[in-house]
């Protein structure tokens, strides 16, 4: 009766919030903290060489482009490019479980427990409530304003590029996990000033194009990359297997507000659905939607048997319910790109708009981001319906905010902290705060 002033779906957010409030509480998370530290302390040995490669007799010839051969269309050798990670720089990192030890450390995992021990405690009881989430536009250009960078808030959290990024929902502490290009999850916690505020772990062979903290359960952090979506569950201090496809996965989503079942995308443009109550790590559907590259999937927020899905010049939408093999038609289809699409996302409140980013600059917004960076994903600021955040080639280096009618509304950047393009972008649930990752593996908290 108290909260009779609120709209039906924040009376229902705050029931689902006040549900998992009491799922965690019973779960008595913090009892595994013991268990943690003794799963981190045993010496591991799970990472396995890469297997020698066969010798060229034994292997069947593979075609290889002219731009891997680094030949122009002309037939004129193209100048050498910087090495990049090849495979025989990192261990292959085995199918399965594998335990959260970080590619830094051998044998003894002290210098991590602290940093998984903060995820695991800012996970606990997670209570956000939001009355409020729509803020006027006045006061939100204010809140812009305040937001600022400084040269404590910048760290190199991985090796390479940044291909994906996720921020945990606490309002406490300021807590980052980064996927890199070679297969790295980078955990920061912005709080601790210290060395052992940020750790590197390897669950993944390839680039990680997609990650989120679980909506239901924050102490588990979703991650996927071409061959595999795991689960990294610091309860346990283990990376589970989720899904593992011969094909390469792109992106998900979660369809449940439980984060039991998923929408997977193919690189093929293919989608599946996963359910990971299921025993095994095949999925439950696979479907044929027509597209030849499917880059990103996106669930709607308050209809959540639909999701968004974009790839090549296609952006569509399709309802799961009548998901088949093959001959799917989506709902809707979103007309008017005429090059390649990165990304579509719906708006974080009642899905009602949708933002993309294309090669074709429609935004009168160079988006051209070249084969070195990754490429643009523009984001909605989840406590704002219509205004969004995208990464730009513009000078000085910068992160900007738009309203949804196309209206520059904000620019962060810093001359003396902030020199590079940041191509992927996060913003918390709650609080003010923004952070941007670049091509060399760093990130920088507003």
């Amino acid at each position: 009766d108290g909260y009779s002033q609120l709209s039906a779906y924040e009376r229902k957010r705050l029931k689902n919030i006040t549900e998992n409030a009491k799922f965690f509480a019973a779960l008595k998370l913090h009892e595994s903290a013991a268990r943690l530290q003794q799963i981190a302390a045993k010496p591991q040995s799970h990472v396995t060489k890469r297997a020698k490669p066969k010798k060229a007799e034994d292997e069947t010839v593979r075609r290889r482009s002219m731009r891997l051969q680094r030949v122009a269309p002309s037939g004129i050798p193209m100048l050498e490019m910087p090495a990049q990670p090849g495979a025989e720089e990192y261990p292959q990192v085995p199918a399965g479980p594998l335990p959260m030890v970080p590619e830094d450390q051998m044998g003894s995992s002290k210098l991590t427990e602290g940093l998984l021990s903060t995820w695991m405690r800012i996970s606990e009881v997670l209570l956000v409530i939001i009355t409020n989430v729509l803020l006027m536009l006045s006061r939100y250009l204010d809140s812009l304003n305040s937001m600022v960078l400084s040269e404590d808030n910048i760290k190199k959290v991985v090796k390479y590029r940044v291909c994906s990024m996720a921020i945990h929902p606490s309002e406490s502490i300021i807590f980052v996990a980064a996927g890199d290009k070679s297969g790295q999850i980078g955990l920061w916690n912005v709080n601790c000033k210290s060395e052992e505020g940020a750790h590197v772990f390897m669950p993944h062979n390839y680039l990680v194009s997609c990650m989120h903290f679980s909506p239901f359960n924050p102490a588990h952090l979703l991650s996927l990359s071409s061959e595999s979506l795991r689960c990294g569950d610091v309860t346990r201090a283990v990376f589970d297997e989720i899904c593992r496809s011969e094909e390469s996965l792109s992106s998900f989503d979660f369809l449940e507000d439980n984060a039991s079942t998923a929408v997977v995308g193919h690189w093929d443009g293919n989608v599946a659905v996963v359910d990971r109550r299921t025993p095994g790590t095949s999925s439950e559907l696979d479907a044929d939607i027509g597209f030849k590259r499917t880059r990103t999937v996106h669930v709607h927020p308050v209809n959540k048997q639909y999701f968004v899905a974009a790839g090549s010049v296609d952006v569509c939408i399709y309802d799961v319910r009548y998901l088949k093999s093959s001959g799917n038609k989506p709902v809707s289809s979103l007309k008017g790109h005429t090059k390649s699409v990165a990304s579509a996302y719906f708006s974080p409140v009642t899905g009602k708009r949708v933002v993309t980013v294309c090669a074709d600059d429609n935004l009168r917004h160079n988006s051209n981001t070249g084969r070195w960076l990754t490429r643009f994903r523009a984001i909605w600021d989840p406590k704002q319906e219509d205004c969004f955040v995208v990464g730009s080639m513009a000078r000085p280096r910068q992160i900007e905010v738009f309203q949804d009618t196309g209206k520059l509304l904000h620019s962060f950047y810093n001359l003396d902290c902030l020199g590079s393009v940041c191509s992927i972008n996060v913003v918390h649930p709650s609080k003010n705060i923004l952070v941007g990752g670049n091509s060399s593996g760093r990130l920088h908290v507003f």
